[in-house]
């Protein structure tokens, strides 16, 4: 989907890593929520409760979820999971366009 509508926009900033991360959070009708964010290069780690889903639309990272040693390079036009209770490590090579998707 290439755009939301109907949806609420929190204004306040996500700001993560001396803003290197930061995103807006969407907030649908039906209770779900998405933040629209970009990341400059670098390598991040998060923590999360919820499972997320991780749309990468444009650029270019290596993703580390949870316990599993891997490291998964994930591009523009792909995605990965995380799930509940979990934390994830990137290493973000380009300016990397996401859309995180919170699933309940």
């Amino acid at each position: 989907m290439a755009e939301f509508r109907n949806v609420t926009v929190v204004k306040k900033a996500n700001v993560y890593f001396d803003g290197k991360v930061t995103s807006r959070t969407v907030l649908f009708a039906d209770g779900s929520k998405k933040t629209l964010g970009v990341m400059l290069p670098g390598e991040y780690e998060f923590n999360t409760a919820q499972k997320e889903v991780m749309e990468i639309m444009a650029g270019e990272l290596e993703v580390q979820v949870g316990g599993d040693p891997t490291w998964k390079t994930v591009k523009g036009g792909t995605s990965f999971e995380v799930p509940p209770d979990s934390t994830f490590r990137m290493k973000v090579k380009t300016l990397t366009d996401y859309c995180c998707s919170f699933v309940e």
